[in-house]
């Protein structure tokens, strides 16, 4: 049985993993907080009891660019610290691990291109140039 529960937590209460492997840069935070201002924050942090971020750390780092008070969680309870730290591991390299179909992302693209948004298509996380490169 998967033990969960799902609450608002204070960012200042919240602790990064020291030993965290993936890195940030400045501008991808900046992505992920344009994502946050125009989506909502959608994504909880993943935590442990003792408010360990065991996944989010750029959606925390994000949320303090936004001068958010409080992110929403989910505490794992089920796991146990040798579980929590291959976890760690899996929640990153699991979607790099995918491929994208070529076909249906131009799709997306031409259709988020060809339509009035309120958002520039750049918050998916593609650059104007990639954008290019895929529809042409």
């Amino acid at each position: 049985m998967v033990a969960s529960t799902y609450s608002q937590w204070a960012i200042g209460n919240l602790i990064p993993y020291e030993n965290n492997p993936r890195q940030h840069s400045n501008e991808q935070i900046q992505q992920v907080a344009d994502s946050i201002r125009t989506f909502g924050f959608i994504n909880p942090i993943v935590i442990d009891e003792a408010g360990h971020i065991i996944a989010g750390h750029a959606r925390v780092l994000a949320a303090k660019n936004l001068n958010y008070e409080e992110v929403p969680t989910v505490k794992v309870t089920h796991l146990n610290d040798d579980q929590l730290r291959a976890y760690r591991l899996a929640d990153n390299k699991l979607a790099e691990n995918a491929a994208w179909d070529e076909q249906a992302l131009k799709v997306e693209l031409e259709y988020l291109t060809s339509i009035d948004i309120e958002f520039d298509v750049e918050i998916t996380g593609f650059s104007t140039t990639e954008i290019d490169l895929i529809i042409d």
